[in-house]
């Protein structure tokens, strides 16, 4: 069915909790959350070829900052329009924080730690070359992904995403995005600080993603630095889709890996439309 694009639209929110998005806050009578008082933070910009984070400010010493692989042009400007029109035939589903979204995969309760097959019918026919193409890049080697997620994010919406760590029970050690339609930059925060490398307070470290590149994350960038989406870094509408691979606990040998085996099934049938 065609959806309306109505990327720019501000008629409703889905923010719930301390979720905020400028059409809550203009609309709905919700105040932006402050920081109380003034905050010491660090910050860092990560450098792709040296994989090294640079001090902003010269304060603080540079530092090894693994876990990140940057590929950028993954997508040509022929591929990203192809990719975005077909999208946008589909329906983008109101998201917290300002976001819009379209899920390709089962449904999870992480809570209760229960994944139900349900209306899953596999990732997009689109996304089949695409991660044929991933698999050419080492960091990659035997990426099966079993779950797909775009998000749509607009300045107008004051779309964001706050810094988090994405679920370690079912989903496994790589993630991978791949950036679309503008620039944007990913923030790697440490909130506690980073004692070995002497900063007691807070750490941040700005990796730009430019228009049309591909990012993964793993180990330490992975499970210990969470990641974000500042609203500030939302030029013009963006559209990211995520990729996730099963844990260890799905896989072949795992306690689960007769149903990771059915999910990897129907996944790469590479037939889905969003659930």
């Amino acid at each position: 069915m065609m959806a309306p694009d109505n990327s720019d639209g501000v008629a409703s929110c889905a923010c719930k909790g301390i979720r905020r998005c400028l059409i809550c806050e203009q609309f709905k009578g919700k105040g932006h959350s402050e920081e109380s008082g003034p905050k010491v933070v660090h910050h860092f910009l990560y450098n792709p070829e040296t994989r090294v984070a640079i001090c902003k400010d010269a304060k603080a010493a540079s530092f090894p900052f693994p876990g990140v692989f940057l590929w950028e042009n993954f997508i040509s400007e022929e591929e990203e329009k192809a990719l975005i029109s077909t999208m946008d035939q589909d329906v983008w589903n109101q998201s917290q924080s300002g976001r819009r979204k379209q899920d390709f995969g089962p449904k999870v309760n992480f809570k209760k730690r229960k994944v139900r097959v349900g209306g899953f019918s596999g990732l997009p026919a689109l996304s089949q070359k695409l991660v044929l193409r991933m698999l050419q890049e080492p960091s990659l080697a035997g990426f099966q992904p079993v779950e797909q997620c775009n998000l749509d994010y607009h300045p107008q919406r004051g779309s964001a995403i706050d810094p988090h760590l994405d679920d370690s029970w079912l989903w496994g050690e790589r993630l991978v995005t791949i950036n679309m339609l503008s620039d944007t930059t990913l923030t790697m925060s440490l909130e506690q600080g980073a004692p070995e490398l002497g900063l007691a307070e807070e750490v941040r470290v700005a990796v730009r993603l430019p228009r049309r590149s591909l990012i993964v994350l793993y180990g330490e960038a992975r499970h210990r630095w969470k990641h974000a989406i500042h609203r500030e870094d939302v030029h013009e509408r963006r559209v990211c889709s995520t990729y996730r691979e099963l844990s260890a606990e799905f896989l072949p040998g795992g306690q689960q890996a007769e149903l990771g085996a059915q999910l990897l099934n129907i996944a790469l049938s590479f037939q889905g439309t969003p659930i």
